[in-house]
């Protein structure tokens, strides 16, 4: 069952152009709507947060992968600071929760993976400034 997939670059390089999406072939969701699904689900996934680091799981680089199916099935994989974190149950549950309401999405997974392990250099520049590592 090979359907064709929109994958959200939550993690751009640098000095790469953004386009805020790369899609993996032909889609039918429309670019333009794509480009807004895009900054709704960011911004979504900014208002969770890391209950032991007064960051949000975006800018700590928690969040690995995010996948559009043309079904509007939307796919995190995300991670977490460390696999003992005391929250681990629950974080998926926020995530998935402070996406789910986006318009144009249908439903919502999030699969939580530790490989690649999660490492400080996965946060921004933002994150790295407010807990003052700049």
């Amino acid at each position: 069952m090979d359907h064709p997939r929109d994958i959200i670059d939550v993690n751009p390089a640098e000095d790469a152009p953004t386009p805020q999406a790369e899609t993996s072939g032909s889609s039918e969701i429309p670019e333009e709507e794509l480009t807004r699904i895009t900054q709704d689900v960011i911004r979504s996934l900014k208002t969770v947060y890391d209950p032991e680091i007064p960051v949000d799981v975006y800018e700590l680089g928690l969040i690995y992968k995010v996948d559009l199916s043309d079904e509007r099935l939307l796919t995190i994989d995300m991670t977490l600071t460390a696999p003992g974190c005391p929250v681990a149950g629950e974080m998926p549950g926020w995530v998935e929760g402070a996406v789910r309401g986006t318009e144009g999405v249908e439903d919502v997974k999030v699969v939580m993976t530790f490989d690649p392990p999660w490492t400080p250099e996965k946060m921004s520049d933002e994150a790295k400034l407010e807990l003052g590592w700049l």
